[in-house]
């Protein structure tokens, strides 16, 4: 069972961001982690090598060196190899180029299943992985709490969450399937991982080795651009009640009613 797994490197939640005077672009401090619901995807193929007993897991993403990062903490949790597309012409694209790429990448390879995080926590947009599929021409599934895998039968059967409950559907491998949270418990990675990770080689294609034009990548091959960011309104101050209980809820009152009108 050959697992092909798109990860992203992200902002830490912790991570202070800022807009630039402009609104031209935003300054996120320096640190990064492998995106949570990519974490599930990694943690899912592994067991489901596990389970069938061969294969090969690979992980997979679109960046820059910094987006090596993911990569080892993939190959640290038990994957087995790591390809990086690399190259200043992917960079600065929308969700369109960034599937197309990965999709030209994964063409080439043997793969039974591809799994992907539900979103990437810092554009939540969670359309990547099934544009990827699409590119492909293959079935995907997304927001998937539950997976079974038939290699016998070559078919997947996978729980997924719908508004108000649960849905059960069957497709035919290949496909594409989106974890989501409650899929599984991300597995913390052994000392070993973490020194198999730090010797392996990352693969790296660039525009070239995708047999991608520049004008279908990147910036130049978006089909959508950001115009401005913004910045969050200013909170108000808080104001602090002060005073015995029933004088207190006199004076909230009247605040909730003549300041925030509220009621």
């Amino acid at each position: 069972m050959n697992i092909v797994v798109l990860v992203k490197q992200v902002p830490d939640s912790e991570a202070m961001v800022q807009v630039r005077e402009g609104g031209s672009a935003v300054e996120v401090e320096d640190k990064y982690t492998l995106n949570f619901f990519d974490s599930l995807a990694v943690e899912e193929a592994l067991r489901i090598k596990e389970q069938v007993g061969s294969g090969k897991v690979t992980v997979v993403t679109l960046g820059t060196q910094k987006s090596v990062e993911a990569l080892r903490t993939g190959v640290a949790m038990g994957a087995d190899e790591a390809v990086l597309l690399d190259d200043p012409a992917l960079i600065g694209g929308d969700e369109y180029v960034t599937a197309k790429a990965l999709a030209q990448a994964i063409k080439n390879m043997e793969y039974d299943l591809i799994l992907c995080g539900r979103e990437a926590f810092d554009d939540s947009s969670g359309a990547v992985g099934p544009l990827v599929a699409e590119f492909l021409g293959i079935p995907h599934i997304t927001v998937a709490v539950k997976i079974e895998v038939s290699s016998e039968q070559r078919t997947v059967t996978v729980e997924r969450e719908v508004e108000g409950g649960k849905e059960i559907l069957k497709a035919p491998l290949p496909v594409l399937l989106s974890a989501q949270k409650g899929l599984n418990e991300p597995r913390v990675p052994p000392i070993t991982g973490v020194m198999k990770a730090m010797r392996t080689e990352i693969k790296r294609l660039d525009l070239a080795a995708l047999d991608l034009p520049a004008t279908e990548a990147g910036v130049a091959g978006a089909k959508q651009e950001v115009l401005r960011y913004h910045r969050p309104p200013e909170r108000p101050p808080v104001k602090i009640v002060e005073g015995e209980v029933p004088d207190a809820v006199r004076e909230l009152v009247k605040l909730l009613k003549e300041e925030a009108k509220v009621i």
